[in-house]
């Protein structure tokens, strides 16, 4: 058994600053992530620009370049490789966390690969595990997917875009573009205005001129095998389908939180309990970082404004080391 005074769960953006904060004050850490090096990142559709400039999401004083004022997906992706390869972070890959439990003032500490100790804990793993369902009779078809990657298996085809939010509008000018024909299925009764002001415009003409067809103030009531029934104002409608895409949005896996104890707040945010200032939850020695702070409300933290977690954290936990008996050494 490995025995660590700190452990990193997510090697993402916010779990790679933990990792710099940590090694900057000498701490005996690792960083383990269940899938690829900032895992959420590579499964971002292949295209997407962020919305945040490329100097707010920089970190531990290396420089983030791109091209364009926002950076783009490889841009990112390649950055936070250099971030790993600068600073040398000791990280798992393709290490899955399965299980944790509370030993006294310590965590047990279960992956798919082996088992460690930590004093500590830092849990950074967002919210892109699992997608918001939408709960109709043939979700469960090949051809619904929460995910989007690219454009190309769609020319073609019909497809229906479910959202209004930036992820939706995003795929639905890709695939049109590209030759699609592209429905939007909307619950509100107009494309979320907080839609990234240079697209904005783009969505609201395409589908003022017909090009892109938008329903709103509608659902979705039942995915077919060749068509889609709507629930719309002026009551329900068949539209001929081959593919559903349902940007729908994501919520955190609480799994893991729920396996130690961290309580969620009772409206519908489910919103983790932690300090404020020190990022710690209610479980001591458990600290979380990053948008699952969140809990369900995922409109509030980003890379750019959680960053700082990691200097709080790090902060704390040293604190704590040098009086642990809460009495200055």
């Amino acid at each position: 058994m490995k025995k660590l005074e700190l452990l990193i769960i997510g090697a993402g953006p916010i779990g790679l600053a933990c990792g710099i904060e940590a090694q900057k004050k000498g701490l005996n850490y690792l960083i383990i992530e269940k899938g690829v090096l900032t895992n959420s990142i590579f499964n971002y559709p292949v295209n997407m620009t962020f919305f945040s400039t490329s100097e707010k999401l920089e970190m531990g004083d290396i420089p983030f370049m791109s091209i364009a004022n926002k950076p783009t997906r490889p841009e990112a992706l390649e950055y936070y490789r250099r971030i790993v390869r600068h600073y040398g972070l000791l990280i798992h890959l393709y290490e899955e966390v399965q299980t944790l439990e509370k030993t006294g003032e310590s965590f047990l500490v279960h992956t798919s690969k082996g088992t460690y100790l930590a004093e500590k804990l830092v849990v950074a793993t967002g919210f892109y595990d699992l997608p918001n369902t939408m709960n109709v009779p043939g979700e469960d078809l090949p051809k619904v997917t929460h995910y989007y990657k690219e454009p190309w298996p769609y020319i073609g085809q019909k497809i229906i875009v479910v959202g209004g939010g930036n992820s939706a509008v995003d795929v639905a000018l890709e695939t049109w573009r590209k030759g699609a024909e592209v429905t939007m299925v909307v619950m509100k009764p107009q494309i979320d205005q907080t839609v990234k002001y240079w697209v904005l415009p783009d969505i609201e003409n395409r589908i003022k001129e017909g090009s892109i067809k938008g329903y709103f103030s509608t659902t979705i009531k039942e995915i077919r095998e060749n068509e889609v029934l709507l629930q719309t104002p002026e009551g329900e409608v068949s539209v001929a389908n081959d593919f559903v895409l349902a940007m729908t949005g994501y919520k955190p896996n609480f799994a893991l939180l729920d396996q130690l104890g961290v309580q969620l707040s009772l409206d519908e945010k489910r919103q983790p309990c932690y300090d404020a200032e020190s990022q710690e939850s209610n479980v001591p020695g458990l600290y979380l970082a990053g948008v699952v702070c969140g809990g369900l409300n995922t409109r509030e933290f980003f890379i750019e404004n959680t960053i700082v977690h990691a200097q709080s954290i790090i902060a704390d936990i040293v604190k704590k080391k040098q009086t642990p008996s809460g009495v200055e050494k």
